[in-house]
């Protein structure tokens, strides 16, 4: 059976590499992350939509195979789905799939949680495929946390993600709320609602490591 081979992340900021690699670090010892950034695709996605940076994307996925990648993650929720049609030769997932489909699972009334609106529409559309594939109705509404994004680019994670988590208690009326980007996760254990809160991280990196390790989890391809 072919061994595990590297998992390329694709990002549009830097602040997660160290997350994804403490994950790693926690979850799937063994398993070798290549980060791939770059911050001009999510501004350029903001102002012209996610399809105007498709050849972009596909360049890098291509030069992450060409260093060896057997999957790529994206780790960017605007731009996922321009991801997963690149067509890189190998696996390409979009990071917030896994918990889409875990939000599905839960319950029809989605509530999509973003800090930045350029998120809503691919995430809203995320969770509808994922229920019809699902055959499990859905219904969807979104909440633009005010303010937040401006937190994050100036810096101020802490702030950032309070805001996020008390956007998300105020939410009611939910079977699961989605923290739609990634950035987003660290308000998870800081909220007080009982409605189960999902963020992408996790599970994401789960579903890059089965696929890098050609379907095996990265623990059992590291033991052997």
């Amino acid at each position: 059976m072919p061994r595990s081979g590297p998992l390329a992340l694709l990002h549009t900021s830097p602040v997660h590499v160290p997350v994804f690699d403490a994950l790693r670090d926690e979850a799937h010892q063994g398993l070798e992350l290549r980060h791939l950034v770059a911050e001009e695709l999510l501004a350029r996605a903001r102002s012209e939509g996610p399809d105007a940076v498709a050849d972009e994307v596909r360049a890098l996925l291509d030069r992450a195979v060409a260093q060896g990648a057997r999957a790529v993650l994206c780790t960017c929720s605007t731009i996922g789905a321009v991801a997963e049609c690149a067509g890189a030769g190998v696996p390409v997932l979009r990071v917030d799939r896994p918990m889409a489909a875990a939000a599905v699972a839960a319950g029809p009334r989605v509530v999509v949680l973003a800090a930045l609106e350029s998120t809503l529409e691919p995430t809203v559309a995320l969770v509808e495929e994922e229920a019809r594939s699902a055959g499990r109705p859905v219904h969807v509404r979104t909440v633009l946390v005010e303010g937040a994004w401006a937190l994050f680019e100036a810096g101020d994670r802490d702030g950032y993600v309070r805001t996020v988590a008390a956007a998300a208690d105020a939410v009611t009326g939910a079977d699961a709320i989605v923290l739609a980007q990634a950035s987003m996760a660290a308000a998870q254990r800081l909220t007080a609602t009982s409605t189960p809160v999902l963020s992408s991280p996790r599970p994401g990196l789960a579903a890059g490591a089965e696929a890098a390790c050609g379907g095996r989890s990265a623990a059992a391809a590291h033991a052997e």
